[in-house]
């Protein structure tokens, strides 16, 4: 096992400085003349970078000083975001390299033949008046020396200029839309996140549960970067909804209750009429979960463990995340759901999308996830679909529906690029009303 992980680590670092390489040949050795102080700040900053990032990883899930994670937080993971546009756009400019060069090579020939002087026309001189040679004094003749050949330059002949031009054009448009990209990607998730409304109806619901509304709260990651304010802009988010339950499944922080629990405290002030319910996600068994359980307990969370309880008109149930089983607390739908009357409508709450499986067996009318994030930053969607059945939003499987939400943080890099943060109220219908 240790093997394996080595191995896999070194294919990494690998691949990380391959591509800082390449990125490092595109964006500062094809843009500057030769060495010099441009071309070392460049390099500097190709170096510093994947350093950063690899350090701000490595002191976060090794519980390094809080201090030491925050100061390396922001820089390593911005990076991380960065080099990833950074290399979307440096490869599709490969495609629009050639073509700029051919159209900067046609414009120079055609400026080239517009300043070229035209030639005068010959005059021809009678031949009694050309002056004939001078005998030599061994009686041989010297014909005349012929002119120097004029060559015109071939339209790449300044090659070189033509080159440094379109590798600038080239990359200093990529560098400008990962920027923008990443700062926009940013800005969307410092800002908070967003309420979407979703209704889903439920067979089992009775009339007297009709409208009731599930404020779903997913992957917050408290964290070095989202801090106590981000906490306090996702309360007042879910109570500006009014909900009748707030359920929030898992991810809800990254890093110990000694350094976060001061961030943690503003979830205290949720409000709901039938109270705040909790799931552990993957991240709580990284950062301490028996911990994190008793510390969401004193904000006046209730958590689900393995467990369920009755509401008016469904029961809700909440079941371990999957990375629990390397504790010992993995899982148990038998203990949360076996017994349950399944006349009754069900709500289980599930922070990985994959166990709906086990929901489906289970009889469960509606499973509520997180865990993808939506991908957080494509293409990063695409490679949540492989692991995932649904990455973002509502799916039926069997009797049994699934909705997925792209949480309402981000986890590393605190940005976000075509998978907007969400807060989801969803509410239940009965098709009995």
């Amino acid at each position: 096992m240790i093997v394996v992980f080595v191995l896999a680590a070194l294919v990494a670092l690998a691949v990380l400085a391959l591509g800082h390489w390449y990125l490092w040949r595109r964006l500062v050795r094809d843009t500057t003349r030769g060495p010099g102080a441009a071309r070392r700040a460049g390099t500097a900053v190709f170096v510093a970078g994947p350093v950063l990032m690899v350090a701000a990883l490595v002191t976060e899930r090794s519980h390094a000083p809080f201090w030491l994670q925050r100061t390396l937080a922001w820089p390593g993971f911005l990076w991380m975001a960065l080099v990833l546009y950074l290399l979307l756009a440096v490869v599709a400019g490969e495609v629009v390299r050639p073509l700029l060069r051919r159209v900067v090579e046609r414009r120079a020939a055609t400026a080239a033949r517009a300043a070229a002087p035209e030639p005068e026309p010959a005059v021809r001189t009678p031949e009694a008046v050309l002056p004939r040679p001078r005998p030599e004094p061994d009686g041989g003749a010297t014909p005349p020396e012929p002119p120097p050949a004029v060559t015109p330059d071939p339209p790449g002949s300044d090659g070189p200029s033509r080159r440094l031009f379109v590798s600038r054009v080239v990359g200093g448009a990529a560098a400008a839309a990962a920027v923008g990209t990443v700062t926009g990607g940013t800005y969307g998730v410092l800002r908070g996140p967003s309420v979407k409304r979703v209704s889903v109806p439920l067979a089992k619901l009775p009339r007297s549960a009709h409208g009731f509304r599930i404020a779903v709260v997913s992957d917050i990651h408290l964290g070095p970067i989202l801090g106590r304010g981000f906490a306090q802009k996702v309360v007042d988010t879910v109570n500006h909804t009014r909900p009748d339950l707030i359920a929030v499944v898992g991810d809800l922080v990254d890093g110990s209750v000694k350094d976060l629990g001061p961030a943690a405290a503003p979830l205290a002030r949720l409000q709901a009429r039938h109270g705040a319910w909790f799931v552990t996600g993957n991240h709580e068994y990284f950062s301490g979960a028996e911990q994190w359980i008793e510390e969401v307990r004193t904000l006046g969370l209730h958590p689900l463990l393995n467990a369920r309880t009755e509401l008016p008109g469904f029961d809700l149930a909440g079941v371990n995340d999957l990375q629990g089983e390397s504790e010992g607390q993995g899982p148990d739908f038998d203990k949360a759901l076996g017994d349950r009357d399944t006349t009754r409508a069900c709500v289980l709450l599930a922070h990985q999308p994959v166990q709906i499986h086990e929901a489906v067996r289970h009889d469960v009318d509606l499973q509520l996830s997180g865990h993808t994030h939506g991908g957080q930053l494509w293409p990063g969607n695409l490679v949540a679909e492989l692991a995932n059945p649904t990455v973002a939003g509502l799916e039926r499987y069997g009797d049994t529906q699934l909705y997925v939400s792209r949480g309402a943080g981000a986890w590393g890099p605190p940005t976000r690029v075509w998978a907007p943060s969400d807060i989801t109220v969803v509410e239940l219908l009965s098709r009995k009303a």
